[in-house]
C-alpha cells in the first residue's frame, strides 16, 4: 500500500499498514465497536435532539424577527453576522440528520434535512448526502473522494503536477488564498445545489427543487422588500461570505493535510478512518461551535453516533488505537489551521516552480536600438 507522501510527519508509515487480525479474533473495528456498543454510545438521544433543534429554529427565528424590527438600516449587517452563524449552525444539524442520529428511519431523517437544508439555508440535501456518503467511504482517496479532488485547490503533488485551469492559477499561493476563498463557499453550495437538480440520480428532484426556490424566493423578497437596493446587497453578501468561511472553517481541520491515498490503496475501514482525520481538542464551547465535528475521528468511525456521545467516546477510540499501534492524531484548533495551510503551501509546490520557469523562459524586451546617447555638445 502506498500512502501520499505529503503525510505529516505525525504518521508513522509502518503503522499505516493493513493489519490482517486472526480469524477467530475478528477484525480491530470490530472489536473497538464492541467496547463501543457496549458503553451505550450508539444509543438514541432524542431528549438532546429535540433541545438542540428547538434553539436552532428559535434562534434563526429570532434572527428573523429581528431583522423585520430593524427596517431599513446599516445595523442589519450585524443580523446578518447573527444568521451566518445561524446557517451554519442549520447546516450542522443538516448534517446530524443525514447521518441518521436523530431518527432511526432514512424517511424521517431525510424529510427533516430537507427542511433544513432546501429551506432553511438553500443547500440541497440530496446533493449533500451523495457528495458526503462517497467522502465517507472513502476519506482523502484522490480518485474516490470528492473533497480532495483537485478542482480551485490542490490536495498533493500529484494534483500539482497535473493541474490546469484554476487550481493551476491559483494552486501556487492557495494557502495565501484559502480563507479569502471561504468567503465564496457560501455562494458554491447554492449554485451546486441547483445545478445537482439536473443529475437524474438526484431522488426527488421537484421536491428538492421546489424547496430550493422557496427559500431563494423568500430570501431574497425579504431583502429587497425591506431594505434599499444598497443595503440589502450588504446584507446579502455579509450574509452569505461569513456563512462560508464559518462552514469552511468547520471542516477544514477535518482530513486538511492529513494522508492522502491513490488507486488501489485502501486500508481497512478502521485505518482508513481513523489514519485520514484529525481531532481537534478543545471544551464545550469548541463542541458547540464545530458541531461535534472536533471528534472526526470518532464521527468516521461511527457516524450514527449521536454528537453528545463522541466526547465519551474519544476515551475508548484513543486508548484502542493506543493498544493496536494506529497514529491516533489530534492538536488544538489553530495548530489545526497551521497544519492544514502549510500542507497546502507545500504540495502547491510544483506549481510555483512551473510559474517560475516560465517567468525565466520568457523573451525580454531589447533595448531600442534607436535611442541615442544624450549629446554633449552644446549646440
Amino acid at each position: 500500500m502506498t500512502i501520499s507522501p505529503d503525510a505529516p510527519v505525525t504518521t508513522a508509515p509502518a503503522a499505516v499498514r493493513p493489519r490482517r487480525a486472526r480469524p477467530d479474533a475478528g477484525s480491530d473495528f470490530a472489536r473497538l465497536s464492541q467496547r463501543i456498543t457496549e458503553a451505550g454510545l450508539l444509543r438514541r438521544r432524542p431528549g438532546y435532539y429535540t433541545v438542540r433543534l428547538g434553539l436552532v429554529i428559535g434562534l434563526l427565528a429570532a434572527g428573523w424577527a429581528a431583522f423585520a424590527v430593524l427596517g431599513d438600516t446599516w445595523w442589519q449587517l450585524a443580523v446578518a453576522a447573527f444568521m451566518a452563524l445561524m446557517s451554519g449552525q442549520v447546516a450542522l444539524v443538516a448534517h446530524d440528520l443525514a447521518h441518521r442520529q436523530v431518527f432511526r428511519t432514512r424517511r424521517a431523517s431525510a424529510i427533516w434535512g430537507r427542511l433544513f437544508g432546501n429551506l432553511g439555508i438553500g443547500m440541497s440535501y440530496g446533493w449533500w448526502m451523495n457528495k458526503h456518503t462517497r467522502h465517507h467511504a472513502n476519506p482523502n482517496h484522490e480518485e474516490l473522494d470528492p473533497d480532495v479532488a483537485p478542482d480551485i485547490l490542490v490536495w498533493s503533488t500529484e494534483q500539482a503536477r497535473g493541474s490546469n485551469g484554476l487550481a493551476r492559477l491559483v494552486g501556487g499561493h492557495q494557502a495565501f488564498l484559502f480563507f479569502p476563498l471561504l468567503t465564496l463557499e457560501g455562494f458554491n453550495l447554492h449554485v451546486a445545489s441547483v445545478r445537482a437538480l439536473r443529475s437524474p440520480s438526484m431522488k426527488s428532484r421537484l421536491l428538492e427543487g421546489t424547496l430550493l426556490f422557496l427559500h431563494m424566493a423568500a430570501y431574497l423578497s425579504a431583502l429587497f422588500l425591506t431594505l434599499s437596493p444598497g443595503r440589502a446587497v450588504a446584507f446579502l453578501v455579509v450574509h452569505q461570505c461569513l456563512f462560508g468561511v464559518y462552514l469552511g472553517c468547520t471542516f477544514a481541520p477535518n482530513h486538511k493535510g492529513m494522508p492522502t491515498f491513490t488507486g488501489d490503496d485502501r486500508p481497512d475501514f478502521l485505518r482508513r478512518q481513523v489514519l485520514t482525520s484529525r481531532n481537534v481538542r478543545g471544551g464545550r464551547l469548541t463542541d458547540v461551535m464545530l458541531g461535534g465535528l472536533n471528534y472526526q475521528i470518532e464521527h468516521h468511525l461511527f457516524p450514527s453516533m449521536p454528537t453528545p456521545h463522541l466526547r465519551r467516546a474519544q476515551a475508548v477510540v484513543r486508548a484502542y488505537c493506543a493498544e493496536i499501534g494506529v497514529p491516533y492524531h489530534e492538536t488544538g484548533l489553530l495548530r489545526s489551521y497551521r497544519e492544514a495551510l502549510t500542507h497546502l503551501h507545500r504540495v502547491g509546490e510544483p506549481i510555483r516552480r512551473r510559474h517560475e520557469a516560465a517567468a525565466s523562459s520568457a523573451p525580454r524586451p531589447a533595448a531600442s536600438e534607436s535611442r541615442k546617447a544624450p549629446d554633449r555638445h552644446p549646440r
